[in-house]
This record gives structure tokens, sequence and C-alpha cells, in this order.
């Protein structure tokens, strides 16, 4: 019985050392190995709360918001010039089915939002609409990316400052 043990334990430490060299190799490279996810695709939707905030100051902004066109994790990473760009679209693919749906769901609708405030500011040309469309929408995403950045991070609703840090 001690010797099937001692195999066991033995088989499972190239395993263990296996998994904390991917954990640190994923680390290393910007991606959260207890969930497969990379915060550098929020960059991109940065981009464009940044633009929206830029609307009301400068109501030129608007024009460089609505060049701005949603992409899928994967087509954000393909089209990146991150070294590990393909390590960060395996991870996410080989991530958690419940938390890669949930984080989609997340993203999709932030997505919308996007699309559908740029459809608004197409339609029109005054200044105080789309100044309150830009407004608006930076209401509505900031709690979704914070929420898409929790679940990147692995807490359960964005407060556990110490987990993100962690991580």
């Amino acid at each position: 019985m001690a010797l099937s043990q001692s195999s066991a334990l033995t088989m499972s430490q190239p395993d263990a050392a296996a998994k904390a060299a991917r954990d640190k190799l994923l680390k290393d490279n910007n991606i959260n190995p207890r969930t497969g996810l990379a915060t550098d695709y929020l960059n991109h939707f940065n981009e464009a709360i940044m633009l929206l905030e830029m609307i009301p100051d400068m109501p030129e902004c608007a024009e460089d918001f609505l060049s701005w066109r949603p992409l899928t994790y994967r087509q954000h990473f393909e089209a990146s010039n991150l070294k590990a760009r393909e390590l960060t679209i395996e991870a996410y693919e080989q991530a958690e089915v419940a938390l890669k749906a949930e984080f989609d769901r997340v993203i999709g609708s932030m997505r919308d939002i996007l699309v559908a405030v740029s459809e608004g500011m197409r339609s029109t040309r005054q200044g105080t609409t789309r100044i309150r469309l830009a407004t608006e929408a930076i209401g509505w995403i900031q709690p979704l990316l914070a929420m898409a950045g929790a679940l990147i991070h692995g807490v359960s609703d964005g407060t556990d400052i110490d987990s993100i840090m962690e991580s």
C-alpha cells in the first residue's frame, strides 16, 4: 500500500512542476493563471471610454469614437504586437467554460452599448445629444468593465483588492 501511494505521489510531482511552470509563464505574460484571462483585452474598451470622456470637452473626439470598432478577445490579441499573443489566446480558449461564458456575456453587453451609442451618435450631429450619449454610456460601461476585470482576476464582485493585487 505504501508503495502505491509513493508511486502516485511521484507521478504527480512532474504534473505539479509542469503546472507551476505554466502558471509562471502565464503570470509573466500578464495572464491570470487561475482564470486564463488577460487584462490587456480591457484596454480595448478603455480606449473607447477615454474617447467618450473627451467628447464633452472636445466634441470633435466624437469622430474618433465613431472610428472605434469592437474586437473579440481573439481578434484583439491576433492584431496585437504582444510576443505571447498565441499563449494569451490559447489560455482564453482553455479557460473554464462557465467563467468564459460569463466573461463573454459581460464583454458582449459592453460591445452592444458601445455599438448602440455609436449608432446614436451617427444619427445626430447635435453636439449636446452626442455629449449626453457619451456621458450616459460611460456610466453604463464602467460597472461592466469592473465586472470584466473581476472575472479576469477571479474575484466575484471586484471588491477584493487583495486578491486582485496577488494575481
